[in-house]
Order: C-alpha cells, then sequence, then structure tokens
C-alpha cells in the first residue's frame, strides 16, 4: 500500500504524547523526520525516525517529505504553514491554525495559492463515540436536537514559558484552546453556529490567558448549547461530560471529549409522545441504555484521512481550509461578546 510520507514539525509535546504513536499506526502513513529545537535526537530514536533536525527549513528542504504535521507553538503556525505551502508540502496542523482570523486567511491563501491541502488538527470528530452519535442524530433517534452541553476542562497553573498562559504566543488561554475544540464538535451533530456569546476571566490562574470561558450558542437548527472550558478545575474532579437532548431523547457521555479513545455513553430514545407530567418528580431513576461505540484512535484517524486525501488527490472535507476560516470567525466574536458583553451573529 503506499504511504504519505509526514515530516513533524515541534515533534515534542502533543506530537510526542499523541499523533506520532497514532499516525504510526495508520497503514497508509510514514514518518521519515522529525524537527524540533530541543530534545530532537531522542525523539527521532524512540520512534526509529531516520532523519532529526533542530531547523523547520531544513525539514522542509529534505526532499523525502510529502506532507507535514505542525505541532509547535501557535504563534509559529502562520509563517511555518507559509513556507511549508510555498515548498510544496500538504499540511496537517494543529489548533489553532493561527492566532487571528487574519492569519488563517493568509495561511489558507497560501495553500490554495500553492496547490496543496490544509486540515486542522481538530481529533474529536474522529472518536469512535462522536461518530456514532453523529449516526443515531441522522437517524433520527433523539428526534429534533434542542439542547447540547460540551465540557473540557484541565488544571493548568502557570508554568514559565508556556506559550498557552501568553495571548501573544497563544492567541488566548481556555476559550481559544479547548472551547474551539468544542464549538467544532458540536457543528458536527448540530449544524453550523448562528449566533456566540461569552464570558472570560482569570478566576485562580494570574496569568495573561484567560483560565475561565464560558460560551452560549445558538445554530441556525434554532438548538441552543453551552460550552465550558477552565484552566482552573482540577483534573480528577471533572467528568468532562458530553450530554446532548433531542425532543426524544438524549445522549451523554464522559470521557469521550479528550485525547483518549474510550470514554463511556449512555442515551434514552423513544420518548416525546407522552402527556404533560405533572408531578415532575425529577428523583426518579431514568433507564439509559449503555451505546456501544468502535474504540477508534482520534489521532491515527485523523492522519489516515488526510493521507487518504493526499494519495486519492481530493481534498480535505473534514477539518478543511473553509472549516478554520469559520472556527476562527466564531473564536474572534466570542472573545468581542466577553469583551463587549453582548451577542454576535456568526
Amino acid at each position: 500500500m503506499k504511504k504519505v510520507r509526514f515530516g513533524v514539525m515541534g515533534a515534542g509535546g502533543i506530537a510526542f504524547r499523541k499523533t506520532i504513536p497514532g499516525m504510526l499506526e495508520a497503514d497508509n502513513c510514514e514518518l521519515v523526520a522529525v524537527m524540533d529545537v530541543a530534545g530532537v535526537e531522542r525523539i527521532a530514536a524512540e520512534f526509529n525516525t531516520p532523519r532529526a533536525y533542530t531547523c523547520e527549513a531544513e525539514l522542509l528542504a529534505d526532499p523525502e517529505v510529502e506532507a507535514v504535521y505542525i505541532a509547535t507553538p501557535a504563534h509559529l503556525h502562520r509563517d511555518q504553514i507559509v513556507a511549508a505551502a510555498e515548498r510544496g508540502k500538504h499540511i496537517l496542523c494543529e489548533k489553532p491554525l493561527t492566532l487571528t482570523l487574519e492569519q488563517t486567511h493568509e495561511a489558507v491563501s497560501a495553500c490554495r495559492s500553492n496547490g496543496v491541502y490544509l486540515q486542522e488538527g481538530y481529533m474529536m470528530k474522529f472518536h469512535g463515540a462522536h461518530q456514532t452519535i453523529r449516526d443515531l442524530i441522522a437517524a433520527g433517534r433523539l428526534g429534533r436536537i434542542v439542547y447540547m452541553r460540551a465540557q473540557l476542562s484541565c488544571w493548568y497553573p502557570p508554568i514559565e514559558g508556556a506559550w498557552r498562559q501568553d495571548p501573544a504566543l497563544g492567541g488566548g488561554g481556555s476559550l481559544i484552546d479547548m472551547a474551539t475544540h468544542l464549538y467544532d464538535l458540536l457543528e458536527f451533530f448540530a449544524g453550523p453556529i448562528k449566533r456566540v456569546a461569552a464570558l472570560t476571566g482569570n478566576l485562580v490562574q494570574d496569568y495573561k490567558s484567560e483560565d475561565a470561558a464560558t460560551t452560549l450558542l445558538e445554530f441556525e437548527s434554532g438548538a441552543h448549547a453551552t460550552v465550558d472550558t477552565f484552566f482552573c478545575i482540577p483534573d480528577e474532579s471533572s467528568r468532562t461530560r458530553l450530554e446532548v437532548y433531542g425532543s426524544q431523547g438524549s445522549v451523554l457521555t464522559e470521557g469521550t471529549i479528550g485525547q483518549s479513545t474510550g470514554g463511556t455513553a449512555e442515551g434514552i430514545f423513544g420518548l416525546g409522545d407522552s402527556g404533560y407530567d405533572a408531578a415532575q418528580d425529577k428523583d426518579v431513576i431514568r433507564q439509559l441504555e449503555p451505546i456501544d461505540f468502535p474504540k477508534i484512535n482520534p489521532y491515527t484517524a485523523e492522519c489516515s484521512y488526510f493521507a487518504d486525501c493526499i494519495l486519492e488527490g481530493r481534498p480535505p472535507t473534514v477539518n478543511d481550509a473553509d472549516n478554520a476560516l469559520h472556527i476562527m470567525r466564531v473564536t474572534e466574536l466570542a472573545y468581542a461578546s466577553a469583551r463587549e458583553g453582548r451577542f454576535f451573529t456568526v
């Protein structure tokens, strides 16, 4: 089977922990080069990779590299995407794609003018539970979607040099880093976002980026959603819940949002035809049924999907350039809402 030969820029961090191991499980991907400013020889040895670079220009000049996966700090993305595009390399880039909508337009334009494919690393849509939920929604099992909630929080104390804690390096904090994942995921279930409002602040951590963000969304379908993302909630105290409610039932998950392949999902279906229950006894135990879903490594799946697009000569339609522009617009409007205290239409 033909394989796409990948080089990784920023091979420590998330690339080392999750994406490279996932990529190596894909039968259409081959890792031929890694680049990082420190420890790159160790990274290359860990993954038995033939080439190790400390300079991005050297990796991009490597004729063996057909595509790059960019996992560097966000403030470097725009220039690295442009440089890779000008070298004719297809690009899978971690989120956020850039720091601003203007930079995203510049990155997308460079890819289009150089005829290379661009995909952003919103991998949660590839999770087996989320694929299954989308299928249940499409089959009408939940009726009309009316409300969703997505939660993603962690404990992220001040760390010297952490780029996510400085808006000049990461674009912001918990909103751009985590809420954007969930904007993207909820649109996967309910379609385009229509309006957005947000609250942000620093409730515990004292760095420059926000450690708290709560977003209220309205979708074109009329559905509502809330997204809560905090850098100031201990990991052990958060269930990382996803809740999808419809007129005929609901699906509830724990642990499917994040970087794992597992978690649990349960649902209740076939409702919405009864009369009004005047008693409203909410302490009744509801009998939800477990939902089985395939255990799919989302990092393997996103790399495999992108490689298939390259091998078959078809532009990505998942996490593609248009989606990157759209999510960055929603992000900027959410930050504007937090500053101005009002809704914005997307």
